[in-house]
């Protein structure tokens, strides 16, 4: 039977015949006595049988280790042959951070909670903390009734998470130090036996090694690929006075032929290896730019190079060169001497700009002022200019309003402004209506960046009211208040200073109508007084944007727009779910925003109450009891009572 490896039931029925024999009392002892010796063979055999098996996948797994080189494989292959020898549901592997003083999930497998992957374990705090202080073995059978280590309720959310209850945790040891854990884990209680400690052990004692040797080699690997950066840098300073020629060659040959801002950021790209771009003063990098300017050089800004692009004072943009970080002299200086062609090459190009700024100034001074123009003379000018009069518009009020403002605004790279140097802008003196602003840089410097963005976007630009009025392509989103604020912010970075922008209602085809321009034109200038007056100085808006002031201020009254924007969420939420919300906040403003009160009124729960009432907080908002918000609400819902009335009244 030993032999054979038969079942230890089977040992039993050579006593279970002899008994039934009629065996003599003395023969049955005898073989009770040889079935007991054969069981412990069996199991001694088994055993061993165990332990080979054991140690022949320890061996396997230490082969495997020993063949490879990327850290991030190493650890998973640990992991998985831990969980492949013990026989578990979960294995896991945490590592030492000598930084925090605390250890970190880093590799798991048969994982499935998010928070018990992204743990991390303090010295002494958990089962693993403990292992990780102590430098020994720690097992629980059951880790949330075992008070041999400390408990923490993160490390417990995420074990619970989980659904561990078996845990056998192992360190990781280089010398006398703990580099991290190891770690086998059930789902349901289980004694871990002292073989099975013993093998994790053993197999955790490889995975050191072979943790420390992936570490050596990626070293090794990084500091080879610093050497060929640093050979690449060698070889490359041969060719340093080759490429300057080269550049200076193609400056030249690109000036004579009437090249652009943009074919020479090409071109220095080329030459230096990078990406080059034309960055107007908003999108440079503040500081830097700040430091070019004042240097006259090229200065460097994190993985940047940034060139300021001026003339006199005047900051026109800068040349930002991505991409080679390790510039050498020789190669600044290519990039400086870039940036002094590029302030040519704008201010030739702002000489031609003046006299097509005049000309979209004049058309635009036509349609606010002569209401009764041909339409089909207006259509005509404004294609000569590139402007579509048939299609909807938003006319914008814009002025300075005198502090800078915070760095940072953005605008396109083919967008970049190159304002007036001195000429004044169109009949701006002769109009009765053109009231001066104190200073008159800012008003030649606010119509030319004006004009500029007008060009860029096939719109038209005029200074009137001591500020700048646009008349612009409605975006595609159909929005006047986002392009207000869009103007704002670009014109605000090329001034560097506020700008206030107020919008109207779009003007659906101005050549058509071109009184609608100046009501449009109107409602803009309200706008923008009202930014000013509320303290918002340096934003854009359109009447949307003001709650119920946008009522008065707007040349059309939109109610219901009005209440949509205020109560949508709210009304479609009723809508879709047959709920009450509107009726509940009605109740609450009448009753002094009292929740007791309120649900005598609806005859219905205090509970029920605050939960609607926390339900339109997530609708509308958590500012929404604040009193201007609270006020814009109120008057909301008494339009919307109205309207309602009114549609049942009229039986609509």
């Amino acid at each position: 039977m030993l032999a054979t490896g038969a079942a230890a039931e089977d040992y039993e029925r050579p006593v279970l015949r002899a008994r039934a024999d009629g065996a003599s009392a003395g023969r049955l002892a005898a073989l009770e006595q040889a079935k007991l010796l054969a069981l412990r063979v069996r199991a001694e055999l088994e055993d061993r049988r165990r332990r080979e098996a054991e140690l022949s996948a320890l061996y396997a797994t230490a082969h495997d280790l020993a063949g490879l080189r990327d850290l991030d494989a190493v650890l998973r292959a640990i992991v998985r042959r831990a969980r492949s020898l013990l026989g578990t549901e979960v294995a896991y592997l945490t590592l030492h951070d000598t930084a925090a003083g605390d250890t970190y999930m880093r590799v798991t497998d048969g994982s499935v909670s998010a928070r018990f992957q992204q743990l991390r374990l303090g010295m002494g705090e958990g089962l693993g903390g403990l292992v990780a202080q102590t430098a020994r073995p720690y097992v629980t059978d059951s880790y949330f009734h075992d008070e041999r280590f400390r408990h923490t309720r993160t490390i417990d959310s995420g074990v619970h998470d989980e659904g561990l209850v078996a845990i056998l945790g192992v360190p990781l040891m280089l010398g006398s130090g703990v580099i991290g854990v190891l770690f086998a884990a059930d789902r349901r209680e289980r004694v871990f036996e002292h073989g099975q400690i013993a093998l994790l052990a053993a197999h955790a004692a490889h995975a050191a090694v072979a943790i420390d040797t992936a570490n050596l080699l990626a070293g090794t690997r990084k500091t080879l690929t610093e050497l060929e950066a640093a050979n690449e840098i060698i070889r490359d300073r041969s060719s340093v006075i080759e490429r300057a020629s080269d550049i200076h060659d193609r400056l030249t040959e690109l000036v004579l032929r009437g090249g652009g801002v943009f074919d020479v950021a090409d071109a220095v790209a080329e030459v230096l290896h990078g990406a080059v771009e034309f960055a107007a003063p908003g999108r440079a990098p503040a500081e830097a730019l700040d430091r070019s300017r004042a240097d006259g050089h090229a200065v460097r800004e994190g993985t940047e190079w940034v060139a300021a692009v001026g003339a006199g004072g005047e900051v026109l943009g800068a040349l930002v060169l991505r991409g080679h970080p390790a510039l050498d002299p020789v190669d600044q200086r290519t990039l400086e001497r870039a940036a002094m062609v590029t302030s040519l090459l704008l201010l030739a190009r702002r000489t031609a700009g003046e006299a097509e700024q005049r000309v979209r100034g004049e058309l635009l001074d036509d349609l606010l002022d002569a209401a009764d123009r041909d339409p089909r003379l207006l259509g005509e000018r404004a294609a000569r200019v590139g402007a579509d009069l048939d299609a909807p518009h938003v006319v914008l009020a814009a002025r300075t309003d005198g502090a800078p403002p915070a760095h940072g605004a953005a605008i396109s790279d083919r967008e970049a402004p190159f304002p007036s140097d001195g000429a004044s802008p169109p009949d701006a003196a002769s109009r009765p209506d053109a009231a001066s602003p104190p200073d008159g840089a800012d008003r030649r410097r606010l119509w030319s960046a004006a004009s500029h963005l007008a060009a860029t976007r096939h719109g038209l630009a005029a200074v009137r009211d001591g500020g700048a009025v646009l008349l612009l392509p409605l975006g595609s989103d159909g929005d006047p208040a986002h392009t207000a604020r869009e103007i704002a912010a670009r014109l605000g970075a090329v001034l560097h200073q506020p700008v206030t922008v107020g919008a109207s209602a779009p003007v659906p085809a101005p050549a058509a109508r071109p009184a609608a321009v100046a009501d449009a034109y109107a409602e803009a200038r309200r706008c923008r007084e009202a930014l000013r007056v509320l303290g918002r100085a340096g934003q854009g808006a359109a009447a949307a944007d003001f709650g119920f002031l946008g009522l008065l201020l707007a040349d059309t009254r939109d109610v219901d727009g009005f209440v949509h924007r205020t109560l949508g969420p709210v009304a479609d939420y009723d809508a879709r779910r047959g709920t009450e919300l509107l009726r509940t906040l009605g109740a609450y403003f009448a009753c002094g925003m009292s929740p007791a009160r309120t649900k005598d009124a609806l005859h219905v729960h205090v509970n029920t109450v605050a939960q609607r009432l926390e339900r339109v907080s997530r609708l509308l908002g958590p500012e929404w009891q604040t009193p201007a918000r609270a006020l814009e609400i109120q008057l909301a819902l008494r339009l919307h009572q109205l309207s309602s009335a009114v549609t049942r009244d009229t039986g609509g």
